[in-house]
């Protein structure tokens, strides 16, 4: 799979027509061709064919590796499109000169001025416009938009309506310059997105430290961040004291202060101090190279609204053709009194009218854009199909520790059973659990507060959903929930507790438990109000116990709560929230390795971006780079103003052209009042999804 910059490709319908084209060759296994970047990603192994078949169908598109692609100098847009400015004025000017001698010119012989100077005004301005129309039909390609205004202009020209026909191409013309600078500012929005990538790597070897790529980093060398600068890779903090920006990659404005031991991740700011940082991951693999890949790619995956409007304007225009061509014809063979010449200028005005390049552009755009504006505030959605989805969620489904809590645990208190010291329960916990990377066991280690001599450790055995198995110093060590005291016949005096518990028992005797505790995320009990708010319903899973489930439930007001839960159980209690949903979709919001399957099968998967496992994080359709679980209320709100402009533009496009294709039917409207049903409509609805970008 590999990506490509197809330069020259400024025409919606045209990026659909080169993707379902190369779609069909067999030397293709997968394309994608995204008009909102320009960009085709692809995976072939005869790239030579696919630039063959590209030329064959757009000769002006050059196909170029993104990794070659060389930094453009920002132009000025009226600078960059001059050549078509002047031609613009030029046939504006004539146009304007046939308009205010048409007497004089008209009564030449054989009106030889008049044609002389409508012709030359008509060439200026639309030569490449009929070219393209041509070349297309020559390629077997009708009913594009240059095929409908050369047929259209040409046909007004026969019916000795030159200044309409001039008019129409000019302003045609005219509307696609206006066109192409919106849609040219709409991707240098979503470029200065992607400047997050950082250019550098200080990277220190021995005293010296030398400037190189961010590629060219391994995981474990030592870079330095001066302030001002990126951090280039994802690190940990070995020495120094800062306040690091993180909005490019989280939305948040306040600054984090950052120093020893803390984690910090490519693409923030260092503001002030010196940081030195021990790389923890690859630069393909840090937080900034997932969300420029997210971003880029997120257009792949379209949304149904989308795939609907390609196809339909692919069989909207031939229908509109012979509809148009009906018009001109039957009527004056039907009613007496009607000439061919008026009725071929109402079909010549619903030609003009109906060209579909308002919805074929703007869709996709607005789509483009509502991701783009999703990274801004810390979202990485991973195609636009995920933000229609969002629109639709009746529930959310949060996982509890490490989503809605901090997963910052404590042990808060021992408490001892059958002649065992707090000393000794603590000591066999911590070396039971001292393999797993889960934030209890971290706690117990943290408060045993010693080394662990492995030596002492002979086995360790993970029961999934129930604790741990191991052989310490010759003694079996239990340490797990109550699940596992049943599992091994243990007796117990006490089955509930409440908190999150880890029980221990020492060759089958039971010497007592821990208290963990957990604290919830400063935005936990808003983002379950939020969602209410919206009439969706919250759900927490847990593995906790029933009385641990229900203080956090109690806390958050969560509608439902399910717990002691495995794994395997959380799938299915997906499963069950989901037939119950009647058409809604149901979202889970996990962090943690164990909950990749549950995010894998629900209708929308949601990870928790900075401090999720890598599994979660690439299983999930959504991506929360702050781990702020507010955020999924504010994924669905982005989403919702998505949905509402793209629509927008649909209804605005499709009613305009119904209503103007009526007023041409019946002569009201003349090919001036086209020329705005066509582009009038095509740029406000450009405009509208731009709007996007900007909120």
């Amino acid at each position: 799979m590999k990506k490509y910059k197809l330069n020259n490709l400024d025409c919606a319908s045209c990026a659909s027509k080169i993707e379902s084209s190369l779609s069909k060759l067999e030397d293709v296994k997968f394309v994608t061709v995204n008009f909102a970047n320009a960009t085709m990603t692809i995976d072939t192994d005869n790239l030579d064919k696919v630039k063959a078949q590209i030329k064959k169908l757009e000769p002006d598109v050059e196909i170029q590796d993104v990794e070659n692609e060389k930094s453009l100098v920002s132009v000025n847009e009226l600078v960059e499109n001059k050549g078509t400015i002047i031609k613009a004025v030029s046939a504006l000017a004539l146009l304007i000169i046939g308009i205010i001698f048409e007497d004089k010119l008209h009564n030449t012989p054989y009106q030889l001025a008049e044609y002389a100077v409508y012709i030359t005004a008509y060439l200026i301005v639309g030569w490449n416009v009929i070219a393209s129309a041509v070349k297309n039909i020559i390629r077997g390609q009708f009913f594009d938009e240059q095929f409908l205004m050369t047929i259209a202009t040409l046909g007004a020209f026969a019916i000795h309506q030159m200044p309409e026909a001039v008019a129409v191409m000019l302003f045609y013309v005219t509307g696609e310059l206006f066109q192409d600078i919106a849609v040219g500012r709409s991707r240098k929005s979503i470029k200065s997105l992607l400047e997050i990538k950082p250019d550098y790597a200080n990277l220190k070897s021995g005293e010296e430290v030398a400037k190189v790529s961010p590629e060219e980093v391994k995981v474990g060398d030592i870079i330095i961040v001066k302030p001002g600068e990126k951090v280039p890779l994802d690190g940990t903090v070995l020495d120094g004291t800062s306040f690091v920006d993180t909005a490019a990659l989280t939305g948040e404005s306040v600054p984090r202060k950052v120093s020893e031991k803390d984690e910090v991740m490519a693409g923030m700011i260092n503001q002030s101090g010196l940081l030195t940082v021990k790389v923890n991951k690859l630069f393909g693999e840090s937080s900034v190279s997932k969300i420029l890949e997210l971003v880029e790619n997120a257009t792949s995956q379209k949304a149904e609204t989308e795939k609907f409007i390609t196809t339909f304007a692919r069989y909207y225009t031939p229908i509109v053709v012979i509809g148009a061509l009906l018009l001109a014809i039957v009527p004056p063979l039907i009613f007496s009194g009607q000439t061919f010449g008026d009725w071929i200028y109402r079909a010549l005005v619903v030609l003009v009218i109906s060209c579909p390049c308002a919805l074929v552009i703007s869709i996709p755009l607005g789509y483009f854009g509502g991701v783009g504006l999703a990274a801004r505030k810390g979202i990485l959605v991973k195609g636009s199909n995920f933000l229609d989805a969002l629109t639709q969620v009746t529930t959310v489904v949060f996982d509890k520790t490490g989503t809605l809590t901090k997963g910052e645990f404590k042990v808060s208190e021992v408490v001892t059973s059958n002649g065992f010291s707090k000393e000794e329960i603590l000591e066999y916990a911590a070396y039971a659990e001292t393999n797993s990377n889960h934030p209890v066991a971290k706690s117990i280690s943290e408060a045993f507060a010693k080394d662990i001599e492995k030596q002492r450790i002979k086995q360790v055995e993970e029961i999934s959903g129930h604790g741990i198995k191991a052989v310490v110093d010759n003694k079996t060590v239990l340490a797990g929930n109550d699940k596992l005291l049943h599992k091994e016949n243990i007796d117990h005096p006490v089955c509930n507790v409440d908190g999150t518990v880890v029980h221990i028992a020492i060759d089958t005797v039971y010497a007592g438990y821990l208290i963990i505790s957990d604290t919830l995320k400063a935005d936990a009990i808003e983002a379950i109000e939020a969602l209410r708010a919206k009439n969706i319903q919250t759900v927490m899973l847990t593995g906790d116990n029933q009385f641990a489930a229900a203080a956090f439930a109690k806390k958050l007001n969560i509608d439902k709560y399910f717990f002691e839960l495995l794994p395997q159980d959380k799938v299915k209690h997906i499963e069950n929230l989901m037939l119950e949903s009647k058409g809604g979709k149901v979202a889970f919001v996990g962090d943690g390795i164990n909950d990749a399957p549950v995010i894998a099968r629900a209708d929308i998967g949601i990870a928790m971006g900075a401090l999720g496992s890598d599994a979660a994080i690439e299983t999930a359709d959504v991506v929360l780079m702050t781990d702020s679980p507010s955020k999924v209320a504010t994924a669905i709100d982005v989403a919702k103003t998505t949905r509402t402009i793209v629509w927008q533009n649909i209804y605005f496009a499709m009613g305009v052209k119904l209503i103007f294709i009526i007023l041409g039917v019946f002569g009201v409207a003349t090919m001036w009042e086209a020329v705005f049903g066509d582009m009038g409509v095509a740029l406000i609805a450009v405009f509208n999804a731009i709007r996007i970008l900007r909120k």
